[in-house]
């Protein structure tokens, strides 16, 4: 029996769980193809930053964050923006900002973790029907029935929890290990802000920037 046999024989229910795995591989492909290409390295981003700053040239940092164009970097650049306009105004920019990135990031892994819910929890639905179908055959026979025909739609039942739990289980995994990297990557964002707030807002350099506008 093939694979797209045990499928079929275990009904309308399948295709639903066929519809969350597409969704979740979606899900999690999308993921790892965002997380790597926004990885780098924060520490030496923000040294070249502060060594253009150094010079006074706010351009030459504007245009390394726009060529480089990752959450990182659009965060910088959205405080550069505000040079000049006092402390809590750069720092409010970038906070919004880096909320606005941080939403990007996490956005549709609630759908993952739902998925990760509801798969088994469609499956188990699929055997409860499955079950209820099988019992009121065995009522309709009065009890007469071949215990070899009612095994087989007993098993027949239980393929929808195995395929949900085969979905739901990797999906939870995902589901954690994605938030796992989404939350490491918003403390090394975090702490890079920081570093750069420090550059930015010093008494010294505030004056410099206002000096110029």
């Amino acid at each position: 029996m093939t694979f797209f046999d045990l499928f079929m024989k275990g009904g309308v229910i399948m295709w639903f769980i066929l519809a969350c795995s597409l969704i979740a591989v979606a899900i999690i492909v999308e993921k790892f193809w965002t997380l790597a290409k926004i990885k780098v390295d924060g520490s030496k981003f923000i040294l070249q930053i502060r060594s253009v700053l150094n010079k006074g040239d706010v351009g030459a940092a504007l245009t390394m964050c726009s060529e480089l164009n990752v959450p990182l970097s659009n965060i910088l650049r959205s405080g550069l923006l505000k040079l000049g306009h006092g402390h809590q105004v750069i720092k409010d920019s970038v906070e919004a900002q880096a909320r606005m990135e941080v939403y990007n990031l996490e956005r549709r892994l609630d759908i993952l973790a739902t998925i990760a819910g509801v798969a088994p929890l469609l499956g188990f639905l699929g055997t409860v029907t499955g079950m209820i179908a099988s019992f009121r055959a065995i009522e309709a026979h009065e009890g007469l029935v071949n215990p070899t025909l009612l095994a087989g739609g007993i098993w027949e039942a239980l393929l929808t929890t195995a395929f949900g739990l085969i979905v739901g289980i990797p999906a939870y995994f995902m589901y954690n290990y994605l938030v796992t990297r989404v939350t490491r990557f918003v403390q090394e964002t975090e702490a890079n802000c920081n570093d750069f707030l420090d550059i930015v807002l010093t008494e010294k350099q505030e004056e410099a920037w206002s000096a110029r506008q």
